[in-house]
């Protein structure tokens, strides 16, 4: 099949022409003619598999064809909403699904495309939603902030889309779909778009959706990731994980990487150590202003930065083709947020490996990440940098369940990173700090200093910011992508990284 066939838009042909596109991806391929009918649907897709031109496209031949009736034609000079309301559980995934709206509807005459996200001044938003709407793409607490101030009128929508509704619900978000669901027409189609229908995510799905909603299964959990090689280093400790970490960013392979951490202090310290010792690299989190986050991403575009150094919620809809390597430094509060970090490299065709890094401690999240996707993480060492002592066995027992219970009843978790409490650990508005307990630094591993070869020479992104002069000092642990300053301790700044105590994880 090729989009010829799909009957779309002349003006949507044209920019696909523009864009290099032919052939749809399997998602597109069943979701478009689906949505073009406008029937609800649920498409369970996981992010890399073109999902967002499934939902984008039809979204812009809505617009063309109201264009196109004299009936529902606009009168001039009237407010009156958004077309199409989309919801995405981040900044930068309503970013870059409003960044897809623009390049697919390049060629559609006076395409109104505006954001409502968190982070960013009223002012400018409230301006946008008393214009003429198209597309509307919002995060869900932001828009309540606008619903509840009477700002934003939603009367009009035809088309609501929730982009990846699973980590939304995850967020703790389902108070406000179901407010945002309910101030709109009845009429209006709606297609949600999740990893996963199991759970929370169904019983939402069935609240509004209508019942004749078609289903749409691509992709899940257990996809083999044929183009990302996976890899699993074990280290003694963390000061072991940051001496591996260095030495694999040395590998001439490696294009772009992104390193996950648990917690946006670590985000920040380990941005900071590996600034130290001369890599292109930054933070990003949720901790972040917005105009810092967007600068970060479009240095990573740009390829001014070889190193991203982010959180789950931050990370997520990062799409950048030329990350070659995802590491994850700290491990994920749960096993589908695994599938979702490694999902950011062998993006468009290309190949990609991800390793993760952990401690004998992370054996029972590691033994869920691989029950999750039924696929095996081969052990790999370093020369130099092995562990004192082997790995777990990962195939001697079971994975533990998240919860059980104590005597008594009372629940327990034995995973200690933590989870979102009622109402959510993070929003559209920026994660909380992270949680500063009695535990202090850990002292320098003194058995794996990173005495492997030589570090790159450090790298400074030598231009004007704002308001600080030409050439001025990089800005401290969570600023500017040229780059974040030490981390400050006894004995100076360059002590190598120490991560934050381990309280409630996520990104904070």
């Amino acid at each position: 099949m090729s989009f010829a066939d799909l009957d779309l838009n002349p003006a949507i042909m044209a920019a696909l022409t523009d864009a290099g596109y032919t052939e749809p991806t399997d998602v597109q391929a069943q979701t478009i003619p689906a949505a073009l009918t406008g029937c609800d649907l649920r498409v369970c897709s996981n992010t890399g598999s073109g999902k967002t031109a499934a939902f984008v496209i039809p979204a812009l031949h809505r617009v063309l064809a109201a264009r196109q009736d004299p009936n529902q034609r606009r009168p001039r000079g009237e407010v009156s909403g958004p077309r199409v309301l989309v919801l995405a559980p981040t900044r930068e995934l309503a970013l870059q699904v409003a960044k897809a709206a623009s390049n697919y509807g390049r060629h559609i005459p006076g395409l109104k495309v505006a954001t409502v996200v968190g982070g960013v001044p009223y002012g400018a938003q409230l301006a946008a939603l008393r214009k003429p709407l198209d597309l509307l793409i919002a995060t869900p607490g932001r828009l309540i902030d606008h619903l509840d101030s009477g700002k934003a009128i939603l009367a009009s929508v035809e088309m609501l889309v929730l982009d990846e509704a699973d980590r939304m619900l995850d967020m703790g978000f389902i108070e406000d779909i179901e407010r945002i669901a309910e101030s709109l027409p009845a009429s209006r189609q709606t297609v949600m778009v999740s990893a996963t229908f199991a759970g929370q995510v169904g019983r939402l799905a069935d609240q509004i959706l209508k019942p004749d909603a078609q289903r749409i299964e691509i992709a899940n959990h257990t996809d083999s990731h044929e183009n990302i090689t996976q890899k699993l280093y074990w280290a003694d400790s963390v000061e072991h994980k940051a001496a591996l970490l260095e030495h694999l960013l040395t590998d001439r392979e490696v294009q772009q990487a992104v390193v996950f951490t648990s917690t946006q202090r670590d985000a920040d310290e380990l941005a900071a150590h590996l600034y130290d010792i001369g890599h292109a690299v930054a933070p990003l989190h949720g901790g972040m202003p917005q105009g810092r986050r967007t600068r970060t991403l479009m240095a990573l575009r740009s390829g001014e930065l070889k190193v991203l150094v982010a959180t789950d919620v931050a990370a997520r809809g990062i799409d950048v083709p030329t990350i070659s390597h995802v590491i994850n430094f700290g491990l994920p509060m749960k096993a589908e947020d695994y599938v979702h970090r490694i999902g950011r490299t062998g993006r468009a065709g290309r190949s990609g490996l991800a390793i993760t890094l952990a401690e004998r401690r992370d054996a029972g999240m590691i033994r869920r990440i691989m029950q999750f996707t039924t696929q095996i993480i081969p052990i790999e060492t370093v020369v130099g940098l092995e562990p004192t002592r082997p790995g777990p066995d990962l195939a001697s027992r079971p994975a533990r369940p998240a919860f059980d219970r104590r005597p008594g009843g009372a629940p327990r978790r034995h995973d200690e990173r933590g989870g979102p409490r009622a109402g959510g650990w993070n929003n559209d508005r920026g994660g909380r700090p992270a949680h500063a307990g009695h535990n202090g630094d850990r002292p320098a591993h003194a058995g794996h200093a990173p005495g492997f070869g030589h570090a790159p020479e450090a790298r400074v992104f030598d231009r004007p910011h704002g308001d600080r002069p030409h050439g001025h000092a990089p800005r401290p642990a969570g600023g500017e992508w040229r780059g974040a300053a030490p981390a400050r301790g006894p004995g100076g700044p360059n002590r190598g990284f120490r991560p934050a105590p381990q309280g409630r994880r996520g990104d904070r």
